[in-house]
């Protein structure tokens, strides 16, 4: 298997408390799934903020690789290539 490829992750205001206040974590991964491991072992604090107790993406969160959201694509096994940048945004409602 190739390497991992780098990418960004782009952690907005609200998160960056569980993670030091980094506005961006670089790290290696195939898939969003890869990524989400990697906070799981490396930002657990962030993870356990954007991932619920069955390891799911919380609902009121939104992934996006670059700019299509992961809902749209394939989900968090939607592939990583060098240089994208996976963004967590909190959902936004109101009327």
């Amino acid at each position: 298997m190739a390497p991992a490829p780098t990418v960004t992750v782009y952690v907005p205001g609200p998160l960056r408390t569980y993670c030091g206040g980094a506005a961006e974590l670089s790290i290696s991964a195939h898939t969003v799934r890869a990524a989400l491991d990697v906070l799981e072992r490396h930002q657990c604090s962030l993870y356990r903020n954007v991932c619920d107790e069955t390891g799911a993406v919380r609902q009121h969160l939104n992934v996006f690789v670059n700019s299509d959201n992961t809902r749209d694509l394939g989900g968090v096994d939607t592939t990583l290539r060098t240089g994208d940048v996976v963004t967590i945004l909190p959902a936004v409602s109101g009327g």
